[in-house]
């Protein structure tokens, strides 16, 4: 199954207008998932929930926290992140880091409208929240390209043994098939 290496994986999250999807869980147990703007800085993605926003509360009840990023296009990338979430700035700190929210905008919205929508909420408090990627579970995926094993295109473990794929599977060995690679 075709990962990105850590270059192809950090330049992934640095394109411009790929959304992350944030999962949490909130106070019933149940998992709740916010698509949201984000920026990739000093090898930690970050996002700014507002004060009043669910997902926050969730994330202030338990700091695990299920991040994805993926492309609608071919090759179809994809990085999933479960780590832990760290408050870097409170709700109300804004001024601390209000160049790390205008980067933010700046990547979803052309430098003109980025400056309209900033002074229409800059009044929305809102925390800064950074999840490292150190000591996280990320896991990466991508369509195989041109010359590479389309059997590739799944873990192992979901070719049933004796089907086309498994049978042309390049990670198959003494007829069974095994785990190439982390799961996705």
């Amino acid at each position: 199954m075709p990962k990105l290496n850590p270059d192809e994986r950090d330049a992934f999250l640095d394109e411009r207008e790929h959304l992350l999807r944030v999962a949490t869980v909130d106070d019933s147990g149940f998992p709740r998932i916010a698509p949201v703007w984000f920026i990739f800085e000093n090898d930690r993605i970050v996002f700014t929930p507002r004060a009043g926003s669910v997902f926050l509360a969730n994330l202030r009840r338990d700091e695990r926290v299920g991040l994805s990023v993926d492309e609608e296009a071919l090759p179809y990338r994809k990085v999933s992140v479960q780590g832990v979430a760290e408050i870097a700035h409170e709700v109300g700190d804004d001024d601390a880091w209000r160049d790390t929210y205008r980067r933010i905008v700046e990547r979803y919205l052309p430098v003109e409208d980025a400056g309209r929508y900033l002074g229409a909420t800059a009044d929305q408090a809102r925390a800064l929240i950074s999840v490292p990627l150190e000591g996280a579970t990320v896991t990466s995926w991508r369509m195989p390209l041109d010359g590479e094993d389309a059997t590739g295109i799944w873990a192992t473990r979901y070719y049933a043994d004796g089907t086309r794929m498994s049978e042309r599977s390049a990670y198959r060995t003494s007829g069974r098939n095994v785990e190439s690679a982390a799961p996705e």
